[in-house]
């Protein structure tokens, strides 16, 4: 058919799709429902699957600008819950069973669990029938036990490792996915460091040359949420680039400007928009804001409450999450933790 049939995992939840021209949206709508529904997990396939999950554990730990986020996450959140790798571990994956993983699918593969989400050129009612026919027979599942919100741990984790370049990732305790200040977290989080005319890729690449990658990010849960920064650099810049983020981070509150916060929501506008032109984008976006908001937002909604954040707002925002909040560090390369300290202090 020529489409794209793919799983992916996040911390908090599992997504199934396939994209296809919309001329084989029933054969595709049968072949993705028959393998969430049916497969049989055969044990030969299950083996040969976890040598395939050991090797891309390997591969991340491999790739330190992608396995700084795991040691990060563990950091600020131990070794259960969002503190685990969304891979799992090594001595995890042996001991899966065939039992495990059917249990695990009649246990939560259920209509109390599962959201379907669908974009592109089809028929909604089309759809439905189709989505009736085949999942149907879906029973309602038992759905996941709810755990205490994880208490974010400041604190300083190092990591060393006979690398070229020393890998950071700082942050301070977030928002929930569904907060009513998520906006003015985007809006911080554009002006700090999510764009190449942001604070810190500004002073650190472009005025300093300290560093290639360096870009903030916002990782929202359910019930907690971090907002962190990453940046890799030479072992002998490690520490003046720390420091640098921390300094822009913390004066954040007292130096916002309305040019600024101007240029941020215009940012986040144009982002959403260009967005919308890819299914995939859309397609994850209304399985999300259905599983964390439990309704749908129009385009023209968010923007409107983007609209109305306002500068005392993303001040106020600011001095609570940086400078009244936790941090913690992360550092993995040829760091030594002693070399720190002082700056969390």
């Amino acid at each position: 058919m020529g489409g794209d049939l793919n799983a992916f995992t996040s911390r908090e939840n599992t997504a199934f799709y396939v994209k296809v021209l919309d001329e084989y949206i029933d054969r595709g709508i049968y072949l993705l429902t028959d393998i969430f529904m049916n497969s049989t997990f055969q044990e030969e396939e299950i083996e040969k699957e976890k040598g395939v999950i050991k090797e891309e554990i390997k591969l991340v730990e491999d790739t330190p600008d992608d396995y700084i986020h795991d040691l990060f996450s563990k950091t600020v959140w131990g070794d259960t819950g969002l503190g685990q790798p969304v891979l799992g571990r090594r001595e995890t994956i042996k001991t899966f069973t065939r039992e495990d993983l059917t249990g695990h699918v009649r246990k939560y593969y259920g209509t109390a669990d599962t959201v379907v989400a669908c974009a592109g050129n089809f028929d909604p009612d089309h759809v439905v029938g189709l989505l009736n026919n085949h999942l149907g027979g879906l029973r309602r599942g038992s759905e996941p036990k709810l755990f205490s919100p994880e208490y974010f741990r400041n604190g300083i984790a190092v990591y060393p490792r006979d690398l070229s370049e020393t890998h950071i990732c700082l942050g301070v305790e977030g928002i929930p996915y569904a907060s009513h200040e998520r906006y003015a977290v985007g809006i911080l989080n554009s002006i700090l460091g999510a764009s190449v005319s942001s604070r810190l890729f500004q002073e650190i690449r472009e005025k300093k040359g300290y560093a290639y990658s360096i870009y903030s990010f916002a990782s929202l849960y359910a019930d907690t949420g971090f907002w962190a920064v990453y940046a890799g650099t030479g072992r002998k810049k490690a520490v003046a680039v720390t420091e640098l983020i921390i300094k822009e981070m913390r004066s954040l509150y007292t130096t916002i400007s309305e040019v600024e916060l101007r240029r941020a929501k215009d940012q986040l506008k144009g982002n959403i928009m260009l967005g919308l032109e890819s299914t995939s984008n859309r397609m994850q976006n209304i399985a999300h804001q259905e599983i964390y908001y439990g309704k749908y937002l129009s385009s023209k909604e968010i923007i409107k409450e983007i609209e109305s954040v306002t500068l005392d707002h993303v001040r106020d925002l600011a001095s609570r999450l940086i400078n009244e909040g936790r941090m913690s560090l992360t550092m993995l390369g040829p760091v030594k933790e002693e070399d720190f300290k002082h700056i969390i202090a």
